[in-house]
This record gives structure tokens, sequence and C-alpha cells, in this order.
């Protein structure tokens, strides 16, 4: 019984176990591509491969998993990130409620109900009070907009 527990094949198989009740307490894609490497290494070691060969498969499979995967695996696991409040404004359309003037550092517009510092992504352009503007940026807490 111990020498069994000694073999490589038990050491890959309880390594590969571990990773996946790791992952499953986790669920955050942390140590899935381990486990894949480790079942890499557990069938190296059930044909009797040499054990630096085991240990290199393991890294290999796991560096290959970790590298060409991950970032689709994300993608499913993450689908809809929610934008922060401030990102959504961005694109939107708003009203002018004080005249835009870059050069003389006047200008609010109203988003959603709230007033907002407002200057054009141009500073030779004036916006007059009641004009739809883009927003196109937000630096600070200042709209960066652009006329319609």
């Amino acid at each position: 019984m111990i020498d069994f527990m000694l073999s490589p094949v038990f050491i890959w198989l309880v390594l590969m176990c571990i990773f996946i009740i790791v992952e499953i307490i986790t669920v955050g894609l942390t140590s899935i591509w381990f486990a894949g490497g480790a079942l890499a290494a557990l069938l190296s070691a059930i044909v009797g491969m040499p054990q630096i060969v085991q240990i290199i498969l393991f890294f290999a499979v796991s560096f290959i998993f970790i590298f060409f995967t991950r970032p689709f695996a994300l993608k499913f696991v993450k689908p809809h990130n929610i934008k922060t409040n401030y990102e959504e404004i961005i694109g939107k359309e708003v009203q002018v409620t004080d005249r835009i003037d870059n050069r003389a550092g006047t200008g609010t517009a109203v988003c959603n109900g709230q007033e907002w510092t407002a200057r054009s992504m141009e500073d030779d352009i004036i916006i007059e009070v009641g004009e739809s503007v883009q927003v196109i940026d937000i630096r600070g807490v200042k709209l960066f907009v652009r006329p319609k």
C-alpha cells in the first residue's frame, strides 16, 4: 500500500483531485489549468514515462492551457462586465446648460439629471446653451464634448 501511495500515478492523481477541488471551491478559473497538466502527467506515468518527462509535461500542458485557453474561457465566465456610472455617459447625447467656451473656462451640461462641467474637444469651438452635444471623454469631473 505504501509503495502505491509513493508511485507517480498516485501522486499525479492526488494532485489532479486537489486542483479540481480548489477550482470547485474558488470558481474563478484559478487551478483548472493545473488539473489538466496533472492529467497529462498522470497519463504519462501510467504508460511508464520517466518522472522528468512527467514533470515537464505537467508544466508544459498547464502553461499551454493558461496561455491559450484562459482568455477565451474568461469571456464565457464573465461575459457581462457592468460599466461604472461614468463610463455609461461616454457616447451619450447631453444638453448644454451654460455656454461652453474653453478659452473663457465656462460651460456646463446636464446628463441624467446631474450637472457637469463641460468642455469642448476643440478649443476654438463655442457651443451655445440648449445645443445637444455628444460626450466623447471624461477627465476628472469634466465632460469633454463635441457638437452633434
